[in-house]
């Protein structure tokens, strides 16, 4: 974070809003931009228990969206299962067994999915 004695230009009345990291109005604002995932391609559904106290999650990964769309998506995901769940490091964890729920899903958004683990 800058000192305040080092200013930054944070409005222009020609531009509007200007980002104070990289001196750009905040539509064309670069330094903050997350690249895109990259991957091979297929999403994959899992159930996991570990570090959770025998409590199964359902795992999403491969899921091709940056950070801001990937926390939208899950929320729409967790709507439709009508559980709970979180985003972390760019897998989607949802509450319970759903990937019977989440695979159809997923296929509807004209990805290829696949179910991995037991």
């Amino acid at each position: 974070m800058k000192n305040r004695n080092q200013g930054g230009l944070v409005f222009s009345t020609e531009q509007g809003r200007m980002c104070p990291g990289c001196s750009q109005p905040v539509d064309d604002c670069t330094c903050n931009q997350a690249s895109q995932p990259t991957g091979d391609g297929v999403v994959r559904v899992s159930r996991e228990t570990k570090g959770r106290k025998g409590k199964g999650v359902t795992l999403v990964t491969g899921v091709p969206m940056n950070a801001d769309e990937l926390k939208a998506f899950a929320k729409v995901l967790k709507a439709r299962c009508g559980v709970g769940g979180t985003v972390k490091d760019g897998v989607i964890e949802i509450q319970g067994d759903q990937r019977d729920v989440l695979v159809p899903l997923l296929q509807e958004k004209g990805w290829t999915v696949r179910r991995s683990g037991g």
